[in-house]
C-alpha cells in the first residue's frame, strides 16, 4: 500500500463539505500535507488565494509553540494556491524558499496563509506570502516554483 492510500489520498482539490472548513478546499493527492495539516484553500471574492488550518497540539514544538517545519510546509502549500492562475496547467516544484519567523503560534489558533505573484511567465513564478496566527503575522515567506512537465 503507498503512503498516500495510507491516509487516503486520492483524487485532486476536493470541496470540503462538514466542519470548520466547509466551503473550503483540500488536497487529497499528498500524503505528506495530509499528515502535516490538513491545509485548506478558497479563492476570495477579488480572486486572490487564501490558505489556513487550525494549530493543533500535534502540531506544535518542545516549547510547546507551533513547530517551524509546520509553518514552512504550510508556506509551502500555500504558494502554490497564491501562484495557481500563473501555473495554469502545469505542475511545479519549489525550486527555493526562504521564511522569515516572526512570532510564535499557538494550539487553537487559525492559521492562514495571503500572498502574491511577484512575477510570473515562463517556466519560472516568484511568490511572497504572510502566515499569520489569529491575524497576527508568523512567518514571512518567499519563493521560487519551476514549472514542470509530468
Amino acid at each position: 500500500m503507498s503512503e498516500n492510500e495510507a491516509v487516503g489520498a486520492e483524487g485532486g482539490l476536493v470541496p470540503v463539505t462538514e466542519g470548520e472548513f466547509a466551503g473550503w478546499s483540500v488536497w487529497q493527492s499528498d500524503a505528506f500535507e495530509q499528515r502535516a495539516g490538513p491545509f485548506y484553500e478558497k479563492i476570495e471574492e477579488d480572486g486572490s488565494a487564501l490558505c489556513a488550518f487550525r494549530a493543533e497540539p500535534r502540531h506544535m514544538n518542545g516549547g510547546g509553540f507551533m513547530h517551524g517545519g509546520c509553518l514552512m510546509t504550510f508556506a509551502d502549500s500555500a504558494i502554490f494556491a497564491i501562484a495557481r492562475e500563473a501555473m495554469g496547467d502545469s505542475h511545479g516544484v519549489t525550486l527555493n524558499m526562504t521564511s522569515d519567523f516572526l512570532a510564535p503560534a499557538s494550539v487553537g489558533e487559525l492559521i492562514e496563509a495571503r500572498g502574491e505573484v511577484v512575477r510570473g511567465g515562463g517556466k519560472t513564478i516568484f511568490v511572497q506570502g504572510l502566515a499569520t496566527a489569529d491575524g497576527r503575522p508568523v512567518l514571512r515567506f518567499n519563493a521560487i516554483i519551476r514549472k514542470i512537465r509530468r
